[in-house]
């Protein structure tokens, strides 16, 4: 069944204010679970920043400069890139499908048939559009819902599985940079001196590089993990929670290039841009109805 989404008659444009925040602007999820994550995430990329400039590239910028400065423009545009993406998954609407709006009236607006088919969400009173589940963290019906991610505190759905990808690629890229930059700040002091190769006493040099390198293999393992993940779903035409449940596929799969397209739009640089949204994404209203 093929659906279109408009406003419903009457509707005047209004915004669901649930889960909203900062004037209806953008979406919030009140999860403390997920806020805590969201700092926690915060947190260790600002220590990877602090033992990256502070211990490894600016102290050793009078003696290699072309190195500290080159991998330090790369860093930098990493984390950047990284932080915006995360701000972007976690702030974007995954494709909240309004509630209350599996009344008598709307459907009878929605143009239904007596005896015609469609389903309908127990928990927040909503007409389901296909391939739609219900989040109990969100509170809310998500469009080609594919997974709950407290580290975002967000679904990760049809709005914005694009950040959610760019997020897992960015930081998986700056692990795996900040492992490359740990490894020659070891070789550098193991060639030369503990006492001068860093602005630290020999003792916090070692701990800071060991937490530093732990934190770089999990984050980067994990990532890329779920980077992978996210990859095979997309290409596949089936969601996490799809894949997870075995459902059957009662809807026409894309190719793998639509598939790609529907979430990332046609190929430019764009692709990679946090700050952009796919050229090819219809725009909803915050009511809507199916046809």
């Amino acid at each position: 069944m093929q659906y279109t989404y408009s406003a419903l008659p009457g509707s005047g444009g209004g915004i669901d204010k649930h889960n909203r925040c900062l004037g209806n602007r953008a979406w919030c999820v009140k999860d403390i679970c997920g806020i805590v994550c969201v700092i926690m995430t915060w947190l260790l990329i600002l220590f990877a920043e602090f033992v990256v400039c502070g211990l490894i590239l600016l102290p050793s910028y009078a003696n290699y400069t072309v190195f500290s400065t080159t991998n330090m423009i790369i860093f930098q545009a990493l984390a950047f890139l990284a932080f915006v993406s995360h701000l972007r998954t976690m702030l974007s609407d995954p494709g909240a499908v309004p509630r209350g709006n599996a009344t008598k009236e709307m459907i009878e607006q929605m143009g239904y048939r007596e005896g015609q088919m469609f389903y309908k969400c127990p928990k927040c009173c909503s007409i389901k559009p296909e391939r739609a589940h219900h989040c109990s963290v969100c509170q809310r019906c998500i469009r080609k819902m594919d997974h709950h991610c407290p580290w975002v505190n967000n679904c990760v759905g049809e709005n914005n599985q694009k950040y959610f990808v760019l997020f897992t690629l960015y930081i998986a890229s700056m692990s795996m940079h900040t492992l490359f930059l740990v490894m020659t700040q070891f070789a550098e002091c193991v060639k030369n001196d503990w006492r001068t190769c860093s602005p630290y006493s020999p003792p916090a040099t070692i701990f800071l590089l060991l937490f530093l390198t732990f934190e770089g293999l999990m984050f980067g393992i994990f990532t890329i993990i779920m980077l992978a993940t996210q990859l095979n779903a997309i290409f596949n035409d089936q969601t996490g929670i799809e894949q997870l449940k075995k459902e059957e596929a009662r809807w026409t799969k894309k190719s793998r290039l639509k598939s790609i397209q529907s979430v990332f739009g046609r190929f430019s640089l764009a692709w990679f841009s946090p700050f952009t949204e796919p050229s090819c994404r219809h725009k909803f209203s915050s009511h809507f109805y199916s046809v």
